[in-house]
């Protein structure tokens, strides 16, 4: 009978274990490790909600950035940190997209990370410099089939770069890609005329926009913008189905128990969902949009494999 009532006893400590940890979650401070330098996007974004998670948990969260390579330095450190809830990852277009862009990376999407949630969502917005003298998604069309026009971008690989050649190949146009170094510049030469056109975020080139120095001509959503609804969609202006968007999310190793998985889901929606974090959002011209671990994995995985799709089909190589 001894060993039954030790497999039994046994049995029922195991079967308590998981949750016990996840109760006692986190014990100490989390990093958060970022692929992009401070004082950027992602910064912003992301300090408000960590100081709501900070207080929530009773611990602080802590952001670690770890600039170069287009994020994939934060993501291989990411990869090979314990799988304890501890170490976050957050993670923009340019996660999904290094996987099409660079031949050999020292990681995989499904082997070495796994979903915690989507944290906000933006659009990108189609615009030009005013002397493209244009009033419709379908005259710009026509006019880049005939004339040499550049788009700028803050660098190869980005959304607003992808986004011009997913354009290039949908409407048939050869917009030519001009890659700057962020983008502040990308939007002063927009300006000046140097160049003609940005697929840019919406908080980038609202402002420019309302003042009259840049001009608004489509979104990049599958829906018209609440800020812009003048402005058609790309999709209903001749490219059914266009579509690229500005998002950051959360991301942790492999392996990381569920049970920190879900109490990390838990408590950043919480922080979402808080109207003064929301407010604080919408002033970037971001949507806050928590989403369940499976959702997450799921739409990392469709970016990957539609932007893989754009640069191979665009021969895109990274520099």
């Amino acid at each position: 009978m001894r060993p039954i009532l030790l497999f039994i006893l046994t049995s029922f400590v195991g079967t308590n274990t998981v949750p016990a940890q996840g109760a006692e979650f986190p014990a100490k401070p989390i990093r958060m490790i970022s692929g992009f330098a401070a004082g950027g996007g992602i910064d912003a974004t992301v300090r408000p909600i960590n100081q709501k998670l900070a207080e929530l948990f009773g611990q602080q969260v802590i952001i670690d950035n770890r600039p170069g390579g287009g994020g994939n330095i934060a993501a291989e450190i990411t990869a090979r940190s314990e799988p304890d809830g501890y170490t976050l990852l957050v993670v923009a277009p340019a996660f999904a997209i290094n996987f099409g862009l660079h031949s050999q990376l020292a990681f995989n999407l499904e082997r070495d990370f796994t979903a915690v949630t989507q944290l906000v969502d933006s659009m990108n917005i189609l615009s030009l410099h005013p002397s493209v003298a244009v009033s419709t998604v379908g005259e710009l069309v026509q006019l880049g089939k005939v004339k040499s026009l550049s788009f700028g971008s803050s660098g190869l690989g980005t959304v607003g770069h992808l986004a011009g050649e997913l354009f290039n190949l949908m409407a048939g146009t050869k917009f030519v890609h001009v890659p700057y170094k962020g983008g502040g510049p990308v939007l002063m030469d927009l300006i000046g005329g140097q160049i003609q056109i940005v697929f840019a975020s919406a908080g980038t080139v609202l402002p420019q926009i309302k003042s009259g120095k840049i001009r608004g001509l489509a979104v990049t959503a599958l829906r018209r913008s609440a800020v812009l609804p003048e402005l058609p969609t790309l999709a209903e202006s001749g490219l059914p189905g266009y579509e690229a968007r500005n998002w950051y999310g959360v991301v942790v190793p492999a392996k990381t128990p569920r049970v920190v998985i879900d109490r990390l889901n838990n408590e950043i929606s919480k922080v979402l969902s808080m109207p003064d974090v929301k407010k604080v959002l919408a002033g970037q011209g971001l949507d806050a949009t928590p989403s369940t671990p499976e959702a997450f994995n799921t739409y990392l995985r469709s970016e990957r494999d539609k932007w893989g799709r754009v640069i191979k089909a665009s021969d895109l190589r990274a520099e």
